[in-house]
C-alpha cells in the first residue's frame, strides 16, 4: 500500500512534468456512477417452485433444461447478484400478482405482495392483470392495505410473521391508464431515483390491450398511446435535469430462443417502440409476452440500446448495470451490460422464504375446507343431447345474478360450456357425495370445490345487444368445420330463456325469434337486450363473434367470486332441470 506522502509525490511529479511541456495541469476524469438494475417480470404470484415444465424450467443457450423458479431462490440469488453493489434497485415489469397459483389468488393477492415486500421491490409497472379485479382493489388494498369483505375470509390476512396485511410497501406505476377520457395517469408516471450524485428516470407502462382485455376489462378507463407518452415524460425528465432514462414497459416482442441473446429478428409491440421511442431513452426493459430475449435496438438517432425480457413466473432475473457519467450525467450507452440469469435451484434456498412458502400453502389447505353452500345433487358437466347440464345451467344463473345484482340490468345471460376455441371455464363437477377432504360432508360445497368447478379469473360484463345478435349467437352453437363436419358449441342459458331449434335446417338457420322466450316473452330482433356473460365470450376469444359491438358494459364480479356469491346467496341449491333448450321433431 503506498503512503500518502508518495502518492502526493508522484501527483506533484504529474503537475510539474506538464507545467514543463507548457500545458496546464490534467484534470483526472471523475469515474463513472455504477448503477445495478434487478428486475422480473409476469411473476404472477408463482412463490411455490413449479415441477412443471412450463413454470419450473428454461433452456440454455445449448438446449440444457434448468430447473428453475420460486421464492425461495429467487430471494438466494438477489443476495448473491447485489453481493458488492453500492448503488441497486429492484423492480417488477408488471403482472407481478393476480396470478393463478390458489395459494395466492384464494388470498387476495397478498401473499405475493409480502414477497415482494421481503425482497426489497422499489417500484412495479402496471401490468394488464393488475387490473384484474379492480381499480379500487390495486390502488386501494394492494397500495394502502386497506381491507374489503370479511378480514380474515376475503381479504386482510395475516401473513408469515403473524402481521396483519398492510399493502405494498413498493410503488405502483403507470404514465399511461387514465380514467376514461382523461389524459391524465391515474398512478405516478415515473420515478426518479438518485444514487449517489446522479439521478435514474424510470418512466413505467401499460400494454395498450389493458383496458378491455379479457380478464382486465375495465370500461371506466382509459390508455394513452406508448411511443408518444414515453416521449413526453422522457422530455419531462430531462428538463428536470435527469438524462439516464430507463423505461419499465409491460409491453413485450419475441427474438428467439436464447433467453440471453437476439437470435432472430425481435418482432412484436415492443420492436416498434425500439425503433421510436425518444433517443433520450437509454434503455428498455420489457414484459407482457412472457418471452426471453436480451437484445440491442438503435434508438432513432442510431445510438444502440438495451432491449430485454425476462421471461416469467420468476424463472429470470435481469441484471442491468449502467455507468453514468458524473459530468453530463447521462449514461455511457457502449457500457451498459445485461443479462438474464436463470433462478436455477441449485442454490441453497432462503429460509425466510421458505417459512412464507410454507405459510401460504398451509393457508391455502384451510381455504379449501371453508363451506359455502349445500346442494342437494349433483352439478356435472355431462351434456344430454340439447347441450344442456346441471352445472352450465348453474352458472348461467350465476352470471345472471351478477349481471343484476353489480347494476347490468340483465335481462338474460348466456355462458359458453363447450366453446368453438379458447379454454372452458367449466373445471369441475360439484358432487353431492362428500369427498375426500375431512371437512367434507354429504351435499357440501366447499370453497375450493367452488373455485375448482368454474372460471380462469374472467369477469362477468352486463352489455346491450340486439336481439338479433342473441339469435345469431344461438345460430352459431353449430358451426361448419374445414372438413365439412358440423361442430356443436352450446351455449348455456340462464333460467328464465327457453329455446328451441330445428336440426332439419342449414346450419345457420336452426333458430327463430319467436322461438325464443325471454321471461316467457318472444325475442325481438330489433329490441335492445342487456347480455350478461363472460368477458372472453363478449370479445370473440370463444369463437362466437355475434356479440361484436355491443355497448354500454357494466363490469361484474369475476367468475370465481360471481358464482361463489351467487352459492352463498343461495344457501342450499338444487340441480336445475335440463329444460331450457329443446330439439324440434323432425319435419
Amino acid at each position: 500500500m503506498r503512503s500518502p506522502l508518495l502518492r502526493y509525490a508522484l501527483a506533484a511529479g504529474v503537475a510539474l512534468a506538464t507545467l514543463a511541456a507548457g500545458g496546464a495541469p490534467a484534470a483526472a476524469k471523475p469515474r463513472p456512477v455504477d448503477v445495478q438494475l434487478l428486475s422480473y417480470t409476469d411473476f404472477h404470484g408463482y412463490i411455490t417452485p413449479m415441477n412443471n415444465v412450463n413454470d419450473g424450467t428454461i433452456k440454455d443457450a445449448q438446449g440444457n433444461t434448468l430447473i428453475v423458479g420460486g421464492a425461495p431462490y429467487i430471494a438466494t440469488h438477489l443476495k448473491r447478484l447485489r453481493e458488492g453493489k453500492r448503488n441497486t434497485i429492484t423492480f417488477s415489469t408488471g403482472d407481478a400478482f393476480s396470478g393463478w397459483p390458489v395459494e395466492v389468488s384464494q388470498h387476495a393477492d397478498e401473499p405475493t405482495i409480502e414477497f415482494m415486500n421481503k425482497i426489497g421491490t422499489s417500484f412495479n409497472a402496471v401490468g394488464n392483470h393488475e387490473l384484474d379485479r379492480s381499480l379500487e382493489f390495486l390502488r386501494d388494498h394492494i397500495g394502502k392495505g386497506e381491507c374489503f369483505g370479511v378480514v380474515g375470509e376475503d381479504s386482510c390476512f395475516l401473513d408469515s410473521d403473524g402481521q396483519m396485511f398492510g399493502g405494498a410497501k413498493f410503488t405502483t406505476s403507470s404514465a399511461n391508464i387514465t380514467m376514461k377520457g382523461s389524459t391524465e395517469p391515474i398512478f405516478a408516471p415515473y420515478l426518479i431515483k438518485r444514487f449517489g450524485n446522479v439521478k435514474v428516470g424510470f418512466i413505467n407502462l401499460t400494454t395498450p390491450t389493458t383496458v378491455t382485455g379479457s380478464t382486465s376489462y375495465q370500461p371506466s378507463l382509459g390508455e394513452l398511446p406508448l411511443v408518444e407518452t414515453a416521449n413526453k415524460y422522457a422530455a419531462e425528465l430531462s428538463r428536470r435535469g435527469v438524462k439516464a432514462i430507463v423505461v419499465n414497459l409491460h409491453e413485450g416482442g419475441a427474438a428467439g430462443t436464447d433467453f440471453n441473446g437476439c437470435n432472430s429478428a425481435l418482432t412484436g409491440p415492443v420492436a416498434d417502440f425500439a425503433k421510436n421511442a425518444s433517443p433520450e431513452i437509454d434503455a428498455i426493459i420489457t414484459g407482457h409476452w412472457h418471452a426471453a430475449f436480451n437484445c440491442s435496438i438503435p434508438d432513432p438517432a442510431g445510438n444502440p440500446r438495451p432491449v430485454v425480457e425476462a421471461s416469467n413466473h420468476g424463472r429470470l432475473l435481469n441484471e442491468m448495470n449502467l455507468k453514468i457519467d458524473v459530468r453530463t450525467k447521462d449514461v455511457i450507452r457502449d457500457s451498459i451490460v445485461s443479462v438474464n440469469h436463470a433462478v436455477t435451484r441449485d442454490v441453497t434456498p432462503d429460509p425466510e422464504m421458505v417459512t412464507m412458502v410454507d405459510y401460504w400453502n398451509a393457508k391455502a389447505k384451510e381455504t379449501y375446507a371453508r363451506p359455502v353452500a349445500k346442494i342437494t345433487g349433483d352439478l356435472t358437466r355431462v351434456r344430454d343431447a340439447d347441450g344442456e347440464s346441471t352445472l352450465g345451467n348453474t352458472v348461467a344463473d350465476a352470471a345472471y345474478a351478477d349481471g343484476q345484482t353489480t347494476g347490468g340490468g340483465a335481462d338474460l345471460a348466456m355462458v359458453a360450456v363447450a366453446p368453438v376455441k379458447g379454454s372452458n371455464s367449466l373445471r369441475g363437477d360439484l358432487l353431492y357425495a362428500k369427498g375426500a377432504n375431512p371437512a367434507d360432508s354429504d351435499g357440501t360445497v366447499l370453497f375450493g370445490e367452488a373455485w375448482a368447478a368454474w372460471g380462469y379469473a374472467n369477469p362477468v360484463l352486463t352489455v346491450s345487444v340486439t336481439g338479433a345478435q342473441i339469435e345469431q349467437a344461438l345460430e352459431q352453437q353449430w358451426q361448419t368445420q374445414a372438413n365439412g363436419t358440423v361442430r356443436f358449441a352450446p351455449l348455456a342459458v340462464s333460467g328464465n330463456v327457453r329455446f328451441s331449434y330445428d336440426l332439419s335446417k342449414a346450419v345457420g338457420d336452426r333458430v327463430l325469434p319467436q322461438n325464443v322466450l325471454i321471461n316467457g316473452q318472444p325475442l325481438d330482433p330489433a329490441k335492445t337486450y342487456r347480455l350478461a356473460a363472460l368477458a372472453y365470450t363478449l370479445l370473440g376469444a370463444d369463437g362466437y363473434t355475434a356479440f361484436a359491438g355491443y355497448t354500454d358494459a357494466i363490469r361484474g364480479e369475476r367468475d370465481y367470486e360471481a358464482f361463489r356469491t351467487y352459492l352463498r346467496k343461495a344457501g342450499t341449491l338444487t340441480p336445475p332441470a335440463l329444460d331450457r333448450a329443446i330439439a324440434l321433431p323432425a319435419g
